[in-house]
């Protein structure tokens, strides 16, 4: 038996091979759901062919990469990794869904052979779309004549998620004739059938997109076979409708598949069914000699390729191939803003980085990418009005390879694309969001413009980081630290101008001796009254008002940069001097800076009798604001000049 190349036809034998090979693929997943009474046996059942052939002839032998976007058919894919021999199989039918080991309920990167996790329908398959933009980038470069193809896999009530068609444009748009999607289409979801449910027409979507769809018959492995040759050859991304049974080869279960009932989507069998299916599913001395005959037949091909456990880089460590170097200086009498600043850094590290790519809502002008586009078109990728998308495919890029920055409005990036961003976190992604006319800054645009919640969006995140910065120098200095740095970094900016911020003695303050890190303030002002600690365009107001009291209140200035690394040591010592904190920032008082610092002040009070109590108060933006100029705005939200003072004085 050899291994067979797209284009050749399958023998006989390979074909009983591969029947063995799934049918051994089958049993494992009835016992997986089985042992942990929960998991999602008829998707499973329904995809394994097609997994056992791809994995079999064709990711055994290349390492290609596969995205399963319906992750909870996780069953399936653990068994053909179990079976390829590249996870234990024993170990994962034993342990599935159980605490303490990582066969979780859909599929994820702590296992050996999983390239992205997932689970919420939808964003698996823009991440799928991330890596075949990473092998064209990287292909290009080379100029290889063919880039390496990417599989990904979806489900068909999944086309139904608003960021499928997302996906699908971008990648017909970006010309990724090295994607190839397999749709498991056997017509069942959750509560019922397609039809019932929600009927589509998938093929007519897809062809609608320009892609070319090839129906095939989801458990003929020559016919699919055929159709992956076929669509290897395609000049467009193919998508594979693949007609397929839920729980098919399971007695039972496959018939109610057959009839399109949900019974098994989310069901495991009783031991009774199990046991009969079992038994069913028993190979016979001849399949399994052709099972071990097609094992040793990959093992021992030309280019045989086996997994590595995925790598968790420590959030915040050092990416040390990215050159920084070349931090602006913007002068004491320039005024500009933070996203001109962050474009002039942005197109800096492009210069200097090759593996720097940019993801754009149709928003370029507005946050400045527009440079980067013109200057390195080629790692420039727009996805239209799609931010989801554009969320999950910096996602998948970011662990292929490459340092994608995404930018959109803070309103659409924190509310509109916070599920992919979630699923980027669980990852452990190195996606860089960068988000532009955050907090009342915005102005004219209203309510639904004016991103006041999005530093809490990401707040209770484990992996991603929230910065936010005071001038553009310092906006300069942050976006050169995240490009270096790995992890997933969400940065807010408002839209106006601002001053930059000096020292005392009127020379720049973030100079260019400056060099940012995470979990360090910056102490602006000294003072023994009053402690205010502010971050982004509040930094320069308080700054004013400190200026005009002088002489009757001393008051201390913080600039906090993130509320997600809070420098604890500099502000316990300055309230502890004053006795006296406000916090103040363009974002809602209960899930920002002010709310991080107070539950960090409530610690503080608890560690010890030593402690010294103090007054606090947190300013902020308490409800939502119409149209208005952001200084009018300011006013009305009690953030205008006048109001810091009273609440100084107040304090007294």
């Amino acid at each position: 038996m050899e291994i067979p190349k797209f284009g050749e036809k399958l023998t006989l034998e390979q074909v009983e091979a591969l029947k063995a090979f799934s049918k051994s693929c089958r049993s494992s997943i009835v016992e997986m759901v089985t042992n942990a009474s929960s998991g999602h046996p008829g998707g499973a059942l329904s995809t394994v062919d097609y997994l056992a052939l791809l994995y079999a002839f064709r990711l055994s032998q290349t390492g290609e990469k596969i995205v399963i976007s319906n992750g909870h058919i996780s069953p399936a894919v653990y068994s053909v990794l179990g079976e390829m021999g590249y996870i234990d199989k024993d170990e994962v039918v034993e342990n599935f869904r159980k605490a303490g080991t990582p066969y979780e309920g859909h599929v994820t990167r702590h296992v050996s052979g999983i390239f992205y996790g997932t689970g919420p329908l939808g964003a698996g398959i823009s991440a799928a779309s991330g890596f075949a933009v990473a092998e064209k980038v990287k292909g290009e470069a080379l100029n290889k004549e063919e880039i390496e193809k990417v599989f990904g896999i979806l489900g068909d009530g999944e086309a139904q998620e608003g960021q499928v068609y997302e996906m699908m444009n971008f990648v017909s748009a970006h010309d990724l004739k090295n994607f190839i999607v397999f749709v498991d289409y056997n017509r069942v979801q959750l509560t019922d059938s397609l039809e019932e449910i929600m009927p589509l027409d998938i093929r007519a979507h897809f062809e609608a997109s320009n892609w070319k769809v090839i129906d095939v018959d989801g458990h003929d492995f020559e016919a699919m076979w055929n159709a992956l040759s076929e669509a290897s050859m395609s000049n467009v991304p193919v998508l594979l409708l693949g007609y397929t049974i839920m729980g098919k080869g399971a007695g039972e279960m496959e018939k109610d598949g057959a009839d399109f009932k949900p019974t098994w989507h989310g069901k495991a069998p009783s031991a009774e069914l199990a046991g009969e299916v079992l038994e069913h599913l028993a190979m016979s001395d001849e399949e399994i000699n052709s099972l071990n005959e097609l094992k040793e037949c990959i093992k021992n091909g030309e280019t045989y390729w086996q997994p590595s456990p995925a790598k968790f880089i420590e959030h915040g460590s050092v990416v040390a191939e990215v050159n920084v170097e070349g931090a602006r200086l913007y002068d004491v009498d320039e005024l500009t803003d933070c996203r001109s600043a962050y474009g002039n850094a942005l197109l800096d590290l492009g210069n200097l980085n090759k593996n720097i790519l940019v993801f754009d809502a149709d928003l370029q002008g507005s946050v400045k990418t527009a440079a980067f586009h013109k200057a390195h078109p080629e790692r420039f990728f727009q996805c239209g009005i799609a931010e989801q998308h554009m969320v999950s495919v910096s996602g998948g890029a970011s662990l292929n390879g490459f340092i994608p920055f995404c930018s959109t409005f803070g309103a659409f990036m924190s509310s509109r694309a916070k599920d992919q961003a979630r699923v980027n976190d669980i990852n452990s992604a190195n996606v860089k969001m960068v988000s532009t006319h955050c907090g009342l800054s915005v102005g004219e645009d209203g309510p639904t413009h004016q991103a006041i919640d999005d530093m809490g969006s990401f707040g209770g995140f484990f992996n991603t980081v929230v910065f936010e910065p005071a001038d553009p120098n310092h906006c300069d200095r942050i976006i050169r630290h995240v490009a270096s740095h790995y992890g997933n970094y969400y940065v807010r900016m408002g839209r106006h101008k601002l001053s930059v911020l000096t020292k005392e003695d009127g020379r720049v303050f973030y100079d260019a001796d400056y060099k940012f890190e995470e979990g360090v303030f910056d102490l602006y002002r000294e003072g023994e009254d009053v402690t205010i600690v502010a971050s982004g365009p509040m930094v320069e107001k308080v700054a004013a008002v400190r200026e005009k009291l002088e002489g009757q209140v001393s008051v201390e200035i913080i600039i906090a940069n993130s509320p997600s690394v809070l420098d604890e040591s500099l502000i316990l010592e300055s309230v502890q001097k004053t006795g006296r904190l406000i916090t103040i920032e363009d974002h809602n008082t209960h899930t920002g800076i002010g709310a991080e610092v107070a539950a960090m002040l409530l610690d503080a009070e608890a560690s010890g009798p030593d402690w010294k109590p103090i007054q606090v108060e947190r300013m902020g933006v308490r409800e939502y604001q119409l149209s208005g100029k952001h200084v009018e705005l300011y006013e009305k939200a009690g953030l205008g000049n006048q109001h810091i003072k009273e609440v100084i004085l107040k304090m007294l």
